[in-house]
């Protein structure tokens, strides 16, 4: 269960990503790495309206975490990024039974979506996001979106990772995944502790 989620969510984000820098705008957007780390990336343009105010595809080549925190600190992020993937290992290793599919399809989501955009730090130097959800709405009273972030198919597998885990854990408690050893039954001793024969009762 963890190894086709993560496959197949690996995949949609990888491609989803491609898809959205090559169909977005008017023309294929196309940097590299040295282009963002020598500050020549330009920020991209075009955007595609998929439901009014509940969805558009718009780019941002997001060089921090989720929701934009932390701008420039890419290797810190990098190194976050494999101790995380490194800790799911564990965790589905020594935390999760052979039953726990939901479990083993949380930990998939976030090995896809921690991998995904650590494919990108690598490669480009940044993340590809381009999700927008609530475009243009805003709260009552006030100039400021209620979601200005801009994020990609990654982070969605991470949020929803997360949430699995955490209702996982509130439903089965806090475990390892071994069931404890439990100790040899005794053998039926009489009230001095010896071994009661085959075939005899104990004496009341």
């Amino acid at each position: 269960m963890l190894v086709v989620v993560f496959a197949l969510g690996l995949w949609a984000d990888l491609w989803t990503k491609a898809w959205a820098f090559r169909v977005v705008p008017a023309t294929p957007y196309v940097f590299t790495k040295e282009d963002v780390l020598e500050g020549r990336a330009l920020p991209p343009r075009g955007e595609i309206v998929v439901i009014e105010r509940v969805l558009e595809f718009k780019l941002v080549l997001n060089q921090g975490a989720v929701f934009g925190a932390g701008q420039g600190r890419r290797w810190f992020f990098i190194g976050v990024t494999i101790f995380a993937i490194t800790f799911a290992v564990w965790l589905f290793a020594t935390w999760t039974r052979a039953r726990d599919r939901a479990a083993h399809a949380a930990l998939g989501l976030l090995l896809a979506g921690g991998v995904g955009n650590l494919y990108d730090r690598i490669t480009f130097a940044c993340v590809r996001d381009f999700i927008h959800p609530l475009p243009g709405v805003r709260w009552p009273g006030s100039a400021r979106e209620v979601w200005p972030y801009v994020s990609n198919v990654a982070d969605a597998f991470l949020i929803v990772g997360i949430g699995v885990l955490l209702i996982h854990v509130w439903r089965h408690g806090s475990r390892t995944g071994h069931p404890p050893t439990s100790s040899p039954s005794p053998s039926p001793a009489d009230p001095g502790g010896q071994p009661t024969a085959p075939g005899s009762s104990s004496p009341r």
